[in-house]
């Protein structure tokens, strides 16, 4: 018989993401974006000018999910997309004044996390090591950073 819910790693992670998107939703919503499209802002505020298929990489998506995320966000003046000068296979994809500045807006969700979790910033980048740790192994991820 499996260990009840409430034991399993598994649902408190799935829970807790599920909590964490709740939280950010409104937030988001006033922003008028969703959860993927923040997730492409942040992606892109680590390094602009990705293409496509890195942005999917970065976020452990399918090109086909973030094609229409990005040209939703071009069509709200967030992003731009152009074809790769050395790969026209490729789309590059760079954030606008208007997407620079909805991403420093965007701090209020690490913010709002830390206020209502009731934990520190340091207790908060701790357990997110932790689980990124899990989730390289799990995936067999060797190039994982020990921080």
């Amino acid at each position: 018989m499996p260990l009840p819910l409430d034991n399993q790693l598994c649902f408190a992670l799935y829970a807790t993401s599920m909590a964490i998107n709740r939280t950010y939703k409104p937030m988001l919503d006033e922003m008028g974006i969703t959860y993927p499209q923040y997730l492409v802002l942040n992606a892109l505020g680590e390094a602009d000018g990705m293409s496509v298929g890195t942005i999917a990489r970065r976020l452990a998506l399918d090109s086909s999910t973030v094609t229409p995320l990005v040209k939703r966000m071009e069509q709200a003046g967030l992003v731009t997309r152009q074809r790769s000068h050395d790969d026209e296979r490729q789309v590059q994809v760079d954030l606008t004044a208007a997407g620079r500045a909805l991403l420093t807006q965007c701090s209020c969700l690490g913010e709002t996390l830390v206020e209502r979790s009731g934990m520190t910033s340091a207790e908060i980048d701790a357990l997110t090591r932790k689980v990124r740790a899990l989730r390289d192994a799990l995936s067999g991820d060797q190039s994982a950073d020990a921080a």
